[in-house]
């Protein structure tokens, strides 16, 4: 038997018709679609893929359960000083060292089965966290749940690059994102619907938060077994006229000669010694850490206004609502005008905003309105963030790798979120506020000097490809493949 990428480098060249050009390099005919033809295709893929995929984020991140916290979560457990912080802190120590691994996995058990496995394991955790009785066992709990987590945002980010062109995939991402913003705005609707289950089978609010959520959970991983599907080259939705439209798409997305597709560990090693690995590690951090900090602990913000628990969890709906609708017409505009940078550099405004209003001594009201910015700058505009590695990152392996490694080091900003906002500060938090703001102007370097080094590289292979040209200097398309994103014909999204 093949291996998956052997079987599935085989079956893409046998439905793509390779011709060779008079100076010898490789190109491609392409299927021919018309533009109704395109759209249906991408719709019927969008179908497929997406609602299911954004209903699994929705349920992941509703599942995290910082709504417990005012349900008497804290009270119950006697969760003294910071131990709720732990206990959120310790989840993202598995989360980080299992992100790689987890994320190289996708391909190699097919994303058909492990990320609907990991779901339905993820659901099976999270209702035991609702049993748990003391602080040792929600620790444990936790630290599963990190180490399941691990592949699925990752995992699913390379499964739609899989599928989608480069300047359609924010887009996605966005809408597969949103479910994580919905999420936010849902949470407090249901764990007030949920808290008058009080007292029922003798367990608080906050246990049948976890147990009904995490039930919903696994029900829906065992329903995207038979929903989701590997790769464009296997779908049996398409015809294979579509399959070879799209396989076209995507390899040669921005190079005549496609990417690679095999696996080698040079690819992985590859992605940790590429400099733009690290400048988009620290936009992770920078919008990650802000992320975090708002969803963690905007109940609590909300409850230090005066408001009871069961105001504060439906004032949480709003500012998520806010987020969800200005990141998808974000993601539209990005991929309309192919940019990334303008729209990452909005959500460091508005995160630079929102917590500038959440550190001064202003009135309750106009900290909860800063809290819509706070939502809308990490949750809205991270996408951007995502779809900008897997643009600039050639080779699927290689991508996979910086997509998982981006992804660690913004969870690492989450672990440091997840402490920030101490019981003794409350009500104002100036320290996680002032640290957040931090996040945030290391973001904005990164992403000046990411913008800057990209526009020079481009500018270069611009010259080198006319010289190339000039000279009748020709490399072939294995040759091209191989140097990725590196290649001179390659160019950067900025």
């Amino acid at each position: 038997m093949l291996e998956p990428d052997i079987a599935e480098e085989k079956i893409a060249t046998d439905m793509i018709e390779h011709v060779e050009s008079v100076d010898g390099t490789s190109e491609t005919e392409p299927p021919t679609l018309s533009r109704a033809e395109r759209r249906k295709l991408y719709w019927k893929i969008d179908m497929r893929l997406m609602p299911i995929l954004t209903l699994i984020e929705l349920l992941c991140t509703l599942d995290k359960g910082s709504n417990a916290k005012i349900q008497g979560l804290v009270t119950q457990l006697h969760l003294t000083g910071n131990k709720y912080n732990a206990a959120l802190a310790l989840y993202f120590l598995p989360y980080i060292l299992f992100e790689c691994p987890a994320g190289l996995l996708t391909k190699r058990l097919r994303p058909s089965r492990w990320l609907p496995a990991l779901t339905i394991i993820w659901g099976i955790i999270t209702t035991l966290m609702g049993l748990v009785t003391n602080y040792r066992q929600l620790v444990g709990v936790r630290i599963v749940l990190g180490a399941v987590e691990a592949g699925i945002f990752p995992g699913a980010c390379w499964y739609l690059s899989m599928w989608y062109p480069r300047h359609e995939l924010q887009y996605r991402v966005a809408l597969f994102w949103g479910g994580a913003t919905i999420a936010g705005a849902i949470s407090g609707a249901l764990a007030f619907g949920i808290s008058f289950m009080s007292g029922v089978g003798g367990k608080e609010g906050w246990s049948w938060i976890f147990i009904l959520e995490g039930l919903i959970t696994a029900i829906v991983g065992v329903i995207s077994l038979f929903v989701l599907v590997d790769f464009p080259s296997t779908a049996s939705f398409l015809t294979p006229r579509e399959r070879a439209y799209v396989l076209h798409q995507k390899k040669f997305d921005n190079s005549l000669h496609g990417e690679e597709e095999m696996f080698r560990w040079r690819y992985v090693l590859a992605a940790f010694l590429d400099w733009k690995t690290w400048t988009h590690a620290i936009m992770f951090i920078s919008l990650v850490g802000p992320l975090y900090g708002i969803s963690f602990f905007l109940p609590s913000i909300i409850n230090g206004f005066g408001f009871s628990p069961a105001a504060s969890q439906l004032l949480t709906v709003p500012p998520y609502i806010f987020g969800a609708l200005l990141g998808l017409a974000g993601a539209v505009l990005s991929d309309a005008h192919k940019l990334r940078w303008p729209f990452v550099l909005a959500g460091h405004a508005m995160c630079a905003l929102g917590f500038g209003i959440q550190i001064s001594n202003a009135h309750f009201a106009v900290k909860y309105f800063g809290t819509f910015f706070c939502v809308a700058g990490s949750y809205g505009m991270f996408p951007g963030v995502a779809s900008w590695t897997s643009n600039n990152t050639a080779g699927q392996y290689k991508r996979g790798t910086a997509i998982a490694i981006n992804v660690a080091f913004g969870n690492l900003a989450g672990s440091i979120a997840s402490i920030l906002y101490r019981s003794q500060d409350a009500p104002r938090y100036i320290l996680g506020d002032a640290i957040e703001l931090m996040f945030v102007g290391m973001g904005v370097i990164s992403l000046a000097v990411t913008v800057f080094v990209y526009s020079r590289i481009n500018a270069k292979r611009e010259k080198e490809m006319a010289l190339l040209k000039e000279k009748g200097v020709a490399y072939n398309g294995a040759e091209f493949r191989e140097m990725g994103d590196h290649a001179p014909d390659f160019r950067y999204t900025l």
